[in-house]
């Protein structure tokens, strides 16, 4: 069973990538505008994220619009939606499993169930990690792509934003402490129960009758 410090690193680095992963998911920084070529107006710029489009000018003002329907979204954008929410349900739940069975606390007195819950926390992180993961790399290529590709005008070219890079570190911070937990959280083999051995010596010993 694992250590109390490896549990509280576990806990720390769950915390942490839930916090960038909701920012990831929150903040509307995934595409930001490209200066490149002929397009060099810098006056404003666009940002876009998983639920709005801001355009923002050079005095600092922001303006943000929601998007008008979810089909109008491109696919890496619908499915990121959904994959960062779900991260962040899942990384939630397993980041409260691991902090009641965890060594430093005495939420489970029970220990034989503890290493079990540690188990799956960590497999519960390594696929919030993966999640994130996969969207943002998602996101990424499409960006990527549409950069490179000639029959895209400069004007609609964008590059990657903040929250791309965000994204790939908190899915490694949950890959970080899924793995911690599954390396030093295995269940023990045994029944779990306590062995009891008798003596034979007395049931062996011959009954004798004094006189």
């Amino acid at each position: 069973m694992g250590s109390a410090g490896v549990h509280i690193v576990c806990v720390a680095l769950g915390v942490l990538g839930l916090i960038g992963t909701i920012v990831c998911c929150a903040v509307p920084r995934w595409r930001v505008s490209s200066f490149t070529g002929s397009n060099i107006v810098t006056a404003q710029s666009t940002q876009g994220g998983l639920w709005t489009n801001c355009v923002v000018q050079s005095t600092g003002q922001q303006q943000c619009k929601s998007y008008d329907s979810l089909l109008v979204l491109p696919s890496d954008l619908q499915a990121a939606r959904a994959m960062t929410i779900i991260a962040c349900m899942l990384s939630s739940l397993c980041i409260l499993m691991l902090f009641c069975g965890a060594d430093f606390t005495t939420c489970i007195e029970n220990e034989a169930v503890k290493p079990k819950i540690g188990l799956v926390s960590g497999i519960g992180m390594i696929l919030s990690g993966l999640l994130v993961i996969i969207a943002v790399s998602w996101a990424a290529h499409n960006v990527v792509r549409n950069f490179n590709d000639p029959l895209v005008h400069a004007n609609q070219k964008k590059e990657l934003g903040a929250c791309i890079f965000v994204g790939w570190g908190a899915g490694v911070l949950f890959l970080l402490a899924g793995g911690l937990l599954c390396c030093f959280s295995r269940p023990n083999s045994g029944s779990g129960g306590t062995a009891k051995y008798y003596s034979n010596s007395a049931a062996s010993a011959p009954n004798k009758n004094y006189v």
